[in-house]
């Protein structure tokens, strides 16, 4: 595999710019200054550093009475005690990294991917799995959900999860095929395979409003429950049901999103949400549908071409989200790509869905640079839906 590369964002300085705003805020009595200038900013109503940096050294003559001198030495001082020491792009990444680490990962067992995302899928954070029907999001789910109660013994995590399964398409006998195929020994131990599939609970939503119902019950649950894993699988389903045939509205997942980041950075467990995919808008800049320009305007069928797709939840839901994983079907082939991560390179690896799951071709994988690391393609799979015409593709 090639050499893992870490990207530095303005985030990464997140932190540091959070320890400024603490610093600035520091009392001036608390700062060691001698009495008597001290007081002369207490008496001025001049308490914190950041009173005090606001304002020009004139200013600051002019409003406590003293002398140039005394006020430039007494900024040096505020100014020594409350900025921070100097940091690099570099140790912030450092640290950065670090933080991931130390947060803890569920490993998917797909080596290439695993390293890619540092150890697997991160703690404390919603990861999205973003593709067309059939491609399989929900495989993928489903094996993550093994893992998740798999004995910590076996490199599991040893807990409970709760699978929203909002399509109705939460498989036991499926997930069990994958355990007996993935880990026989321990599946061939009687009784095992009942304590793991008892270790998850499903949940199956009829509509946003009964999922909204839940989500605070849901929060009591990851400590009542032991839980170490959320699936919801699939956001867009949850809202496509509020809205009939019409695309899925953002604003309507405002609050859902912002609580289910909370619920993950609360209980320090990883949080996987699906989202599907929509043909692009008749108002957008392109219909992205590779077909060629010389042939006649006889009706075709869509499902023959590589079709541009994009993710149906839109921009607002893509900035919430810290990772995304995108599924696709490429000239008979299917790619899983790491789309979206703050410390891992974007990464594209060849996959097949096999008796254990979800199975990777190549652990090296392909670095991606350019808009197509985004791009969503389907060739050969119906279920696409086109807003346009209320018609599936």
């Amino acid at each position: 595999m090639q050499k893992t590369k870490y990207h530095f964002s303005i985030w990464d300085l997140a932190p540091y710019m959070k320890k400024i705003g603490q610093m600035a805020n520091k009392l001036i009595s608390q700062m060691g200054l001698p009495k008597s200038i001290a007081n002369v900013f207490a008496a001025r109503n001049i308490i914190t550093a950041k009173d005090a940096l606001s304002l020009t050294e004139f200013e600051l003559m002019e409003l406590l009475d003293v002398g140039l001198a005394e006020v430039t030495l007494a900024l040096a001082h505020i100014s020594e005690i409350s900025c921070p020491s100097y940091q690099t792009a570099l140790s912030l990444l450092e640290q950065r990294i670090q933080n991931e680490y130390l947060a803890g990962h569920l490993p998917t067992r797909l080596k290439g991917l695993d390293s890619a995302l540092c150890g697997g899928i991160p703690f404390g954070v919603v990861t999205e799995l973003v593709g067309p029907a059939g491609i399989g999001k929900t495989q993928f789910c489903l094996k993550l959900a093994l893992l998740a109660s798999l004995p910590s013994s076996h490199g599991g995590l040893d807990g409970h999860v709760i699978y929203i399964d909002v399509e109705s398409k939460f498989s036991s006998k499926r997930m069990i095929e994958m355990g007996v195929n993935s880990f026989p020994k321990i599946f061939h131990t009687e009784g095992m395979a009942k304590e793991m599939a008892g270790r998850i609970l499903v949940l199956q939503p009829a509509s946003l409003f009964e999922f909204t119902e839940s989500l605070q019950q849901i929060k009591v649950s990851l400590l009542q429950h032991h839980v170490k894993l959320l699936i919801i699988d699939s956001m867009t389903a949850l809202v496509s049901s509020e809205n009939g045939q019409g695309p899925p509205r953002q604003h309507a997942l405002g609050w859902h999103i912002s609580f289910i980041k909370s619920l993950a950075e609360f209980s320090r467990i990883p949080v996987v949400v699906t989202n599907q995919v929509r043909s692009q808008g008749r108002d957008e800049a392109s219909r992205y549908l590779f077909q060629d320009q010389n042939r006649t305007d006889a009706p075709e069928d869509p499902t023959s071409f590589d079709s541009h797709l994009v993710a149906a939840l839109g921009i607002q839901w893509a900035h919430a989200v810290s990772i995304r994983l995108v599924l696709e079907s490429r000239s008979g082939q299917r790619f899983i790509k790491l789309a979206k991560s703050s410390i891992s390179p974007p990464m594209a690896f060849l996959f097949n869905i096999t008796g254990s799951g979800i199975s990777l071709l190549d652990d090296d994988g392909v670095e991606m640079t350019g808009p197509e690391i985004n791009a969503i393609h389907c060739q050969g799979h119906s279920g696409i839906i086109n807003f346009d015409t209320g018609m599936t593709l």
